[in-house]
């Protein structure tokens, strides 16, 4: 399932080490059957670090995320095993779903070319069959998290918290 959801326009920037990082992105579902439309949303994922970590917030804590509790149950499970999402608070926010006639492939290209036009580089684009597109901002978060970590310890080291 991880395979069949992908960030076909990734962001370059890193979270912040203190406070809450807004990551923006566009999702784009296919159709859940042959010759159906396929759909975008605009959405975002806040992500928290808590200031203070105590033993109630020592696990990851996921508002608006999920639509089931199977999915909920799968990302407990693989997260389980990462240190990287641990004391974090994640809250999903999501716009209504737009119904586009194009293929995925075509509405993708078009929210490209806009993105481009706005000079945009902090907005995602995420691709994923029906009903995967909890998975895809999953992911979508998890590597955003995982790419900033070398450079949130570095401004650890920098304020004194870590040593060098």
């Amino acid at each position: 399932m991880w395979e069949s959801v992908a960030i076909v326009r990734p962001v370059h920037y890193s979270l912040f080490t203190f406070g809450e990082t807004e990551l923006l992105y566009w999702l784009v579902q296919d159709a859940d059957r042959e010759k159906t439309p396929v759909s975008i949303a605009r959405g975002e994922v806040k992500v928290t670090r808590p200031l203070i970590i105590t033993p109630d917030n020592s696990q990851p804590e996921f508002q608006n995320f999920f639509d089931d509790d199977d999915t909920a149950g799968m990302a407990d499970f693989l997260l389980a095993r990462s240190a990287a999402f641990s004391h974090l608070r994640f809250n999903r926010r999501q716009g209504p779903e737009q119904i586009v006639s194009d293929s995925v492939e075509e509405a993708v290209a078009k929210l490209n070319r806009q993105l481009d036009l706005e000079d945009e580089d902090r907005v995602a684009i995420l691709t994923a069959p029906s009903g995967l597109g909890s998975l895809a901002v999953l992911r979508y978060t998890a590597e955003r998290i995982a790419q900033s970590a070398s450079d949130n310890i570095q401004e650890l080291k920098e304020r004194g918290f870590l040593p060098d």
